[in-house]
């Protein structure tokens, strides 16, 4: 009977030990709980190596902020300053409790000359990228959650070893666990033409040092501190249709020149500093710049290692300020409690909630997971779209005509908490109309689903999103 008695306390000690170290977050508290319960022991294993929380960890914490105390940029160009505050107060006259959250967000400046172009898909989006690339004369970072060792990752390793060769600065950075695949032949020979490569943790490395279960989720290039870009697409075949089970793939990255660029550049030489040590300063990073459009951005960054969770809580400002409506496209959608209380609201009072998912997955228990929060939502009046042309991955959200957003972050928990992310919020008539014109035409490859039609599903596909729920918190 000693035996039992320890082996209970044991589970109890593990319990417990979960509990208070998820405090903040019951939902990932039953997931893990509950992980526990069907395999003990393992469970709380697996919990001390890929779910630690990340911001205790000091030393991650102060080498993911050694440009906190100081804005490197800060004289680069006359620009930057109160024309920003003062044009933003203007376009969000009236949405006074938006704009003070904006206005407090850490090292995330509204930023007024800027210009923005919506680049619709990979091909695209490519393209732009390429080109931009070839301009290159100074320095090129280039930060992926995945590259691939394929056709378009030949392409952009050409591409940036052709500019090595001139003498043109390259570093390159990826993450390791979205990038388990990559070949070390493909960083070896970057590496024989002096680009400078570091993975964001290798899988291995992630693993015995607790932090698996956070990734660095976002995709960044900076050309010359003059031109940047940011969004959902990563480097592989798949994002130009390559992957025969998704198809046809829809994607939405954005291309930003001016203020705004200075936080890109900021963003990704923080990373830098963390996968290198290496801290980069100086003028070369932050050049004046001769853009003359003036367009509202603001660049905000999100991760683990702080205790601002920005992306969740802008999501969160942005969705109660809506008075007309809320247009949102997301790959996952796992929100947390706050969020469906403020789509729940919205639509209750009247506002045009529409959400896009896609109806091919790449993951079914995500997919299971999202539309286990469906039915709730239809019930008050919230519309879904499932996007039937191929897989829809872009990230975007517009409310009414005040702001959108658009980057790396989806709608869903480990964008929230976990990962590293980073997007673009706009305030421009211009930029918004685009992409409410983007989303119109999903539209009309989507079918709307119906709430009688959906509460018609069977008993076995309510259980599998009833235990895809439950998990959720960890996917």
């Amino acid at each position: 009977m000693l035996w039992v008695l320890l082996l209970l306390l044991l589970f109890i000690f593990q319990a417990a030990t979960i509990l208070i170290c998820e405090y903040k977050r019951p939902a990932k508290s039953v997931a893990w709980l509950s992980i526990l319960f069907i395999f003990p022991i393992i469970g709380f294993i697996m919990y001390v190596f890929i779910a630690r929380e990340y911001v205790r960890r000091k030393r991650v914490h102060v080498l993911a902020s050694p440009y906190d105390d100081k804005r490197e940029f800060q004289g680069a160009t006359s620009k930057v300053g109160s024309v920003s505050q003062n044009g933003v107060d203007s376009f969000l006259a009236g949405e006074q409790r938006l704009r003070e959250w904006l206005r407090h967000v850490p090292h995330a400046p509204i930023t007024a000359w800027n210009r923005v172009e919506v680049l619709t898909n990979a091909d695209v989006a490519y393209e732009a990228m390429l080109q931009e690339i070839r301009k290159a004369q100074h320095h090129i970072h280039f930060e992926f959650y995945t590259i691939r060792d394929d056709a378009i990752g030949l392409r952009f390793q050409q591409a940036l070893l052709e500019k090595a060769k001139e003498g043109v600065i390259v570093r390159v950075t990826y993450d390791g666990i979205g990038s388990h695949s990559l070949s070390k032949a493909y960083t070896e020979t970057m590496k024989r033409a002096g680009i400078a490569v570091q993975p964001f943790l290798k899988p291995l490395i992630a693993f015995f040092d607790k932090r698996l279960n956070y990734r660095n989720h976002r995709k960044i290039v900076v050309v010359d501190g003059l031109v940047g870009f940011v969004g959902g697409i990563n480097i592989g075949n798949e994002y130009v249709g390559g992957d025969p089970k998704l198809g046809f793939w829809r994607d939405t990255h954005l291309m930003l020149q001016g203020d705004s660029v200075y936080d890109l550049q900021r963003t990704f030489l923080t990373d830098w500093f963390f996968v290198s040590g290496e801290r980069l300063v100086g003028h070369s990073y932050y050049p004046s710049h001769s853009v003359q459009e003036s367009s509202f951005v603001q660049v905000i960054s999100s991760g683990p290692d702080v205790r601002w969770d920005a992306i969740q809580e802008m999501y969160f400002a942005g969705l109660i300020a809506a008075k007309q409506r809320i247009w949102m496209t997301t790959p996952y959608f796992i929100p947390d409690p706050g969020i469906i209380m403020a789509l729940k609201s919205a639509a209750i009072s009247g506002v045009d909630v529409r959400i896009i998912l896609p109806f091919k997955a790449d993951s079914l228990i995500v997919q299971y997971a999202s539309r286990s929060f469906l039915q709730e939502l239809l019930q008050v009046g919230v519309r879904f779209y499932l996007y039937r042309k191929g897989f829809i991955h872009a990230k975007v959200i517009i409310v009414d005509d005040i702001m959108a957003t658009s980057g790396t972050a989806n709608v869903d928990l480990r964008s929230f908490f976990s990962n590293f992310e980073l997007n673009a919020v706009m305030f421009d008539e211009k930029v918004i109309r685009r992409l409410e014109s983007d989303f119109e035409m999903d539209l009309k490859e989507c079918t709307e689903v119906r709430l009688d039609e959906f509460e018609r599903r069977s008993r076995s596909e309510k259980r599998k999103e009833r235990i895809a729920r439950l998990l959720s918190p960890l996917f």
